[in-house]
């Protein structure tokens, strides 16, 4: 017997919360969250309640939980693009097709109850969020900031009634040839004297953010503006942005572009990868955990490229050289294996674009589904 119910009781909370860490707990390439992040969406303060309402459900089968998934309605988006949608996230369900089916329909018939006619994702909040559903890449470490999952969600949302919306790959990026790395410093050099343009400099984490944050959003919400499933910085997103950079940016590790006004033109963000850190404690962050977490920060193996974002007007100006010579930098620490470039759309090529010049491998995929409703 299958039961579904919202989740209410602290209790339930905890599960909807354990579920994935105990569906996956010996899979090597799942990567858990933060816990003192994830508990979040249950708090009733918590950013993003102004702009969305969610509700989460848990699936029983036999009285052991089987399943859970959560629905949000993101006003914002929806004002953005005059739809009438509902993203589904956080789902994660034992191979049980019914167990699936159940989770669905309790998300659509929320939906319905809103007056929504579509259902889309694996979408969050927003794309700060973990997105997208895994569909290749199922024997690759996951990262940090994605979610992974068994190869049969795919076919179970398929078999649902979900069609493709969009795709994002992710890459890992190696050194490219010795002529080729000259080429790009040769050219990020000229790209800088041409447009008078210099790089942003940067004593600590804590500085970097007192200089450059507000022109980091700023650029953000412009050069996302278009890009799918993006919604506009609020106050509350903008805090949670940068209290997360707080703990994992090195500002060796970052690229702002400035004008001669020192106003943000464009910039790069990266970070140590820390799915290894976190894996053992379930992502909560144990004395052991916060070890390993600094020694992944001080001596990273690969590196997560985080965000990129450039002002419209410089998109054809060939400004993302400059990032790409100073990823090609960071590949000469012996210590680094690749560049992981997490989610890219695949039909974004101005960032597809800038990884021509690497030693390029597509590792994995991901999807966004959709599916109208009757």
């Amino acid at each position: 017997m299958i039961e579904v119910r919202p989740v209410r009781s602290k209790r339930e909370q905890r599960q909807f919360l354990n579920f994935p860490l105990d569906l996956y707990k010996d899979n090597p390439c799942f990567v858990p969250p933060l816990w003192m992040d994830e508990k979040k969406i249950f708090d009733k303060g918590y950013v993003y309640r102004d702009t969305c309402e969610d509700e989460c459900w848990l699936a029983f089968k036999d009285g052991k939980v089987a399943g859970r998934i959560q629905g949000i309605l993101q006003k914002a988006s929806n004002e953005k693009t005059g739809e009438k949608r509902i993203r589904f996230t956080r789902f994660d369900s034992i191979e049980d097709f019914e167990v699936a089916k159940a989770l669905f329909e309790a998300a659509e018939n929320w939906a319905r109850g809103l007056g929504m006619d579509t259902v889309c994702g694996p979408l969050g909040y927003s794309d700060l969020e973990r997105e997208g559903l895994l569909i290749e890449g199922f024997d690759q470490l996951s990262t940090f900031e994605e979610q992974y999952n068994a190869p049969y969600y795919p076919e179970f949302i398929e078999r649902l009634g979900y069609t493709k919306e969009i795709d994002w790959n992710e890459s890992q990026l190696r050194s490219p040839a010795p002529e080729d790395a000259a080429e790009l410093r040769k050219l990020s050099e000229f790209i800088l004297r041409r447009y008078n343009l210099h790089i942003g400099k940067s004593r600590s984490t804590g500085d970097f953010l007192r200089k450059y944050a507000d022109g980091l959003f700023e650029v953000l919400d412009h050069s996302y503006d278009g890009l799918y499933g993006t919604v506009p910085f609020t106050d509350g997103m903008k805090k949670l942005l940068i209290d997360n950079f707080r703990l994992v940016v090195n500002p060796k590790r970052t690229a702002v572009v400035l004008d001669e006004n020192e106003k943000v033109v464009a910039f790069a963000v990266s970070f140590a990868s820390l799915a290894k850190a976190v894996q053992p404690s379930r992502g909560h962050l144990t004395p052991l955990a916060l070890i390993r977490l600094l020694r992944a920060l001080r001596r990273p193996d690969i590196i997560d490229l985080c965000l990129v974002g450039v002002e419209p007007e410089w998109l054809n100006r060939g400004v993302s050289t400059v990032f790409v010579a100073g990823m090609v930098d960071m590949l000469e620490d012996p210590r680094v294996k690749y560049l992981e470039t997490n989610l890219n759309l695949e039909d974004n090529y101005t960032i597809q674009n800038m990884w021509k010049r690497f030693d390029r491998t597509i590792h994995k995929r991901r999807r966004s589904y959709i599916k109208k409703l009757s």
